[in-house]
Formats: C-alpha cells, sequence, structure tokens
C-alpha cells in the first residue's frame, strides 16, 4: 500500500520547515523540537475529570495525570507510557491521545511521566512504570478502579516500557496485569531489520534515530540482553496477558511488534495483531492531522471494551 497522502503531506511540511532529525540534536534540543507534536493531536476531547498528582516512584517522586471517562466506578484501567525513545516527550505533549483513549476505552487512564535517558538511564525508566503499576493496584479503591481490569498500554519507546512491565509482573508474580496494548513498540535493541532498512529515512522515525535512541537508553550494550531491555529476547512468553498489538507500515519498528505478537501467540497467549500499511511512527496521537489515527483510536476502544468486558 502506498503511504497515507495525509502522512505525505504532514512529512513534506515538515521537510519544508527544516525540521531535523532528533539525531543531529541534543536531548535537550529534541525536547524542546518535540513540543511542537503536541500541535498534532488535535482539539483535546472534554473528560469527565482530570487529576494531576505526583506518586513515589524508586528514586524520585513521578508526575502522574488520571484521565476519568465518564461512568460509575470501579472502572478498568490503563497505565499509558508514552513514546519519547526514553528520551524526549512528556505526558503533555500525548494529552490529547490520553483523553481519546479514556473516552474510547471506557478507562480510567493513568498517563506516567517516568524519568528521561540519557540523564536517567535503564533501568530507570523501567523501575518508575513498574512502580506506578505497583501503585494503581495498591490504590485502586482510593482511584475507583477494578484491580482485576488493570492494563498496560505503550507506543513506541512506552510500547517496550509497557512489555518489559508486564514480563517482570510474570517472573516476579507481581501484579496481575489483565491486558497488554503495545503500539508500534520498539522490542529489541538494533536496528538491523528489514523494516528498519526499509524504512530507514523520511518517514518520521529513522533508522539513525532508532540508534541514538538505544544508545541513550542503555548502559551498555549488554543491557540489550536483558528481557526488560529487549522484550523479544525473552526466552519465554508464556503466562502474559491478552495483548492488542499493532504497528505502522511505513515504521522501521514494524518487524519488532510483528515477531513479538507471533511469539505470543506461538506461547498460547491471546493476541490481536494488525498493521496499518499506510501510517508512519508517531500517528497514533496525530489525530489532529491523521484520519486514520482517530479510526484506530475507536478500534483500541473496542478491542480494550471487549477484553475488559465493558460495554
Amino acid at each position: 500500500m502506498p503511504l497515507d497522502p495525509q502522512c505525505e503531506a504532514l512529512l513534506a511540511g515538515m521537510a519544508t520547515a527544516g525540521a531535523k532529525p532528533f539525531e543531529e540534536m541534543t536531548p535537550a534540543e529534541g525536547r524542546v523540537a518535540a513540543l511542537a507534536f503536541k500541535d498534532l493531536g488535535g482539539e483535546p476531547e472534554d473528560v469527565a475529570a482530570v487529576e494531576h498528582r505526583f506518586i513515589p516512584g524508586p528514586t524520585a517522586d513521578l508526575p502522574v495525570r488520571i484521565y476519568r471517562p465518564e461512568g460509575e466506578g470501579p472502572l478498568p484501567a490503563l497505565l499509558y507510557f508514552h513514546g519519547s525513545g526514553w528520551v524526549i516527550l512528556n505526558i503533555e505533549v500525548c494529552d490529547a491521545a490520553s483523553r481519546a483513549m479514556a473516552n474510547r476505552t471506557g478507562c480510567v487512564v493513568i498517563a506516567v511521566n517516568y524519568q528521561k535517558a540519557p540523564e536517567h538511564k535503564f533501568p530507570i525508566p523501567f523501575d518508575d512504570c513498574y512502580a506506578a503499576t505497583q501503585w494503581v493496584f495498591d490504590n485502586a479503591e482510593e482511584l475507583g478502579v477494578d484491580p482485576r481490569r488493570i492494563g498496560v498500554a505503550g507506543d513506541s519507546a512506552g510500547g517496550n516500557l509497557a512489555a518489559a512491565v508486564a514480563l517482570k509482573a510474570r517472573d516476579r508474580q507481581g501484579p496481575k496485569i489483565a491486558y497488554q496494548l503495545l503500539i508500534y513498540p520498539a522490542l529489541e535493541y538494533g536496528w538491523d531489520k528489514p523494516s528498519a532498512h526499509e524504512n530507514a529515512e523520511g518517514y518520521s522515525l529513522q533508522r539513525a534515530s532508532m540508534e541514538y535512541f538505544w544508545k541513550h537508553y542503555m548502559r551498555s550494550d549488554t543491557d540489550g540482553d536483558n528481557p526488560y531491555v529487549s522484550p523479544l529476547r525473552a526466552k519465554d512468553l508464556s503466562g502474559l496477558p491478552p495483548a492488542f498489538v499493532f504497528t505502522a507500515g511505513y515504521d522501521p519498528l514494524r518487524d519488532d511488534g510483528k515477531e513479538y505478537a507471533d511469539r505470543l501467540q506461538e506461547a498460547g497467549v491471546q493476541v490481536t495483531y494488525r498493521n496499518y500499511e499506510g501510517m508512519i511512527h508517531g500517528f497514533f496521537w496525530m489525530s489532529g492531522v491523521i484520519d486514520q489515527a482517530r479510526t484506530v483510536m475507536d478500534e483500541v476502544g473496542k478491542e480494550v471494551r471487549a477484553a475488559f468486558g465493558t460495554a
């Protein structure tokens, strides 16, 4: 399938504006540049309530934003770990997507502003996300959340963190995570899979950007063999929560998501996989400029509601 015309127009506009790839910027410059992504989310939807809190993390208090949809509790919940290459972005940039996700899924969405690399390398961002997950389970009653229906969700690097949190929860017999929503996730250290070469330049996330982000996140190459860094390198994926994994056709990370979905299925995990062929990396939170993003958000809502048994 050819590149979606709206994606093509967006990429052309970014090129005309002289947008530099992240590997040509410092992390501080990249964070400033990434603030412009908020405009791509469109007009934020109203939700029943939004609460800003700080929760205790292993090394620092963590900002979280709690989005509550209409409905009587206890409600299902999704912890949302935003994309960022572990380096850029924050919960504010992804505000529109978090609001839409709460409304479509009927879940309380807890967006976690985990600490970023390179100042905070692995395992700090991962530990933050695991601690936030435990906090939601421990405080489910106060949050009006059903502890039997708590899932993890994330896009890109956030998808990596969500998958890794689910792995650790299984390994340590920790929180009983009920669902995984993995959105074009980065699931294995490296940048040499076919999709990384096919979409190496010109499609939002570049192959060289992947190398840049991975190198900032990890302390050394040996971290890449840790399944909490590279979930695809976990020897056993059995016993993990049901999952909805989706990818974008013009994305260097496409093969990661497909391989993980295949391995989950082989391990006996219930999984739904979809590849949105004409899309680019990051499209999930671009509803303001890409119509398909709104369609996919509706599909996410249907999948999550079906998994959690909500109307």
